[in-house]
């Protein structure tokens, strides 16, 4: 039998290969090329080499900016996601009278558009701005700080149900084995219960980190990067360039091949890092 599905194995995966192939691949590399050229359209590019690069990283320091406020902001928000998502784990695993509602409600935000929620958010941030004579583009810390608020209120109740499915998961006997040689609550938290629900931290370090370093619609829909380009993050600020700087569009793509090698590397080394503290039920 396993004969016959390695016979078939290429047969099956070959479509699956061609389309990875057609949609990722080849564009990606075609992507890295264009990189180290100058071109309005691929037909056109002419090769410059690593001025592309340069010219990202100088251009008016806006690349470098975005960096910082990006980095920043993902600080943050994987903090504060994974703290509050684990802490109502935490609170809607225990036998309490209306859990899977609140399951369901801390979850709905998760399914609105990130355009839709950054239009909703900048309604509700203006309207409490408004009455000290600001708006959520008025200075860029009023833009990152509502984009820590939205992104916490999208995302916190995705993560939840992940570390809802980690906690019941972990074996009643290591509870029951740890209540009897008399360990408190934080110990068995501590001790038991964080160290089995390591994968579920992993999944939601990853998931949360990506996001916060690829944030671009809700971005775009809450400050558009205003002030001026303060309030981009990395992703809207490749984008300003490369559609709205006619002439910038290799510098655009070498800064896309930059935010990539960079969200890789660390997205890597967060999955290193976490999955040596698993530890096997």
């Amino acid at each position: 039998m396993q004969k016959a599905l390695k016979k078939y194995a290429a047969f099956f995966t070959l479509p699956t290969l061609l389309a990875f192939a057609v949609a990722f691949l080849a564009p990606f590399l075609i992507g890295i090329y264009l990189s180290f050229t100058k071109f309005s359209t691929i037909t056109d590019a002419q090769w410059v080499g690593f001025g592309n690069y340069a010219k990202a990283f100088e251009q008016g320091g806006d690349f470098l900016h975005s960096l910082g406020f990006t980095a920043c902001f993902a600080a943050i928000t994987i903090v504060s996601i994974n703290g509050i998502a684990f802490l109502f784990a935490l609170m809607l695993t225990r036998k309490l009278r209306g859990t899977n509602f609140f399951r369901t409600v801390f979850f709905m935000p998760n399914l609105i558009g990130g355009i839709v929620l950054g239009y909703i958010w900048q309604l509700i941030l203006n309207g409490v701005l408004y009455h000290v004579g600001q708006t959520v583009i008025s200075d860029a810390t009023y833009g990152f700080w509502g984009l820590v608020v939205l992104v916490n209120w999208q995302m916190i109740g995705y993560m939840m149900v992940i570390y809802i499915a980690g906690i019941q998961n972990v074996p009643q006997d290591l509870l029951d084995a740890a209540a009897v040689d008399g360990a408190s609550s934080g110990q068995v938290l501590r001790h038991v219960t964080i160290p089995m629900v390591m994968p579920s931290i992993t999944i939601c370090l990853f998931l949360t980190l990506t996001n916060s370093f690829r944030l671009f619609d809700q971005n775009l829909a809450l400050t558009g990067g205003q002030p001026g380009k303060d309030s981009a993050m990395l992703a809207l600020n490749i984008y300003q360039t490369f559609y709205g700087t006619p002439g910038y569009e290799g510098v655009g793509q070498a800064k896309a091949v930059v935010f990539f090698l960079l969200v890789a590397g660390i997205a890597l080394l967060q999955l290193r890092l976490t999955k040596r503290k698993e530890v096997e039920a």
